[in-house]
């Protein structure tokens, strides 16, 4: 298996997919049950484990909000396959007065700096709220865009609104990427597919597009075909895997299409499948 295809953001070198984390971390989108699952099987010791499957591929790249634990295992992972991880932070913070102290955006900031963050993107709770649709503008975005510079970072979006990218772009704004959500299913997105289709596509700066399996409610190669083949190549994928097997299909699975071949997947094999198996010789 070669070296994971790659792009250029900001000035940065990035694998084309990049290591997502809801299914680290215990952000399902689909039940409580689910998300505790999540939180009660994800160790230290098996998240290093994930992750150096992924550094071992080529996919250097993770894309999390602030975590101690997650910091820990990456350091673990580093160190089993040589090779260090780039850090794409998403954190949240107070955009009004009152707000918890350790919440004020200097103090975020400074912390994802000290937790190694190379891009520093605000997480959607952030950037939509400062989104004005009426104006058509990002309200407030060169004061945050200059605290991450000040800070050696380099700054992006995450947003769920298919606006905010060609807000940001007309703007001019001080930005290298961003981050939206794109799937096959629509799934979490605010209009059709082929709006944000169209808006990846006409996009000044490289996108980062999560959500690919809509949260589980698509299988691998579905929702890995979809994506791979209507992004452009300055664009990436960010993809949650849950244990490291997961992970060794969405590496297998994505350099198949990336290379026009049919992904070479184990089907599941089941009763009511028995039928399309080969005939068996009889003795």
């Amino acid at each position: 298996m070669g070296e994971f295809p790659r792009t250029l953001v900001g000035g940065v070198s990035l694998p084309r997919m990049i290591v997502g984390t809801n299914w680290i971390l215990g952000y399902s989108h689909q039940s409580t049950a689910k998300t505790n699952f999540i939180k009660s099987f994800q160790t230290r010791e098996r998240v290093a484990e994930l992750l150096a499957v992924f550094l071992e591929a080529g996919v250097d790249a993770i894309m999390s909000p602030i975590s101690p634990m997650l910091r820990d295992a990456i350091r673990d992972a580093e160190d089993r396959a040589g090779r260090k991880m780039i850090s794409i932070l998403t954190p949240d913070f107070n955009l009004t007065l009152g707000g918890p102290p350790e919440q004020e955006p200097e103090r975020v900031l400074d912390r994802c700096r000290e937790l190694g963050g190379v891009f520093c993107m605000p997480h959607q709770c952030v950037t939509d709220a400062l989104t004005d649709r009426r104006a058509r503008v990002i309200r407030d975005l060169d004061r945050y865009t200059k605290m991450i510079r000040d800070r050696r970072m380099i700054p992006g979006l995450s947003t769920h609104m298919p606006e905010v990218i060609p807000y940001a772009d007309a703007m001019n704004a001080d930005v290298a990427t961003y981050i939206q959500i794109y799937n096959a299913a629509g799934f979490l997105m605010q209009v059709e597919v082929d709006w944000v289709m169209r808006i990846i596509a006409e996009a000044k700066k490289p996108v980062m597009t999560i959500k690919p399996f809509a949260a589980g409610r698509l299988i691998v190669p579905v929702g890995l075909a979809f994506v791979w083949s209507t992004i452009r190549e300055q664009d990436m994928v960010t993809v949650g895997t849950t244990t490291p097997d997961e992970a060794k299909e969405v590496i297998a699975v994505s350099l198949d299409l990336l290379s026009r071949r049919q992904p070479s997947v184990e089907l599941q094999k089941t009763r009511s499948k028995q039928s399309l198996e080969p005939a068996r010789s009889r003795a």
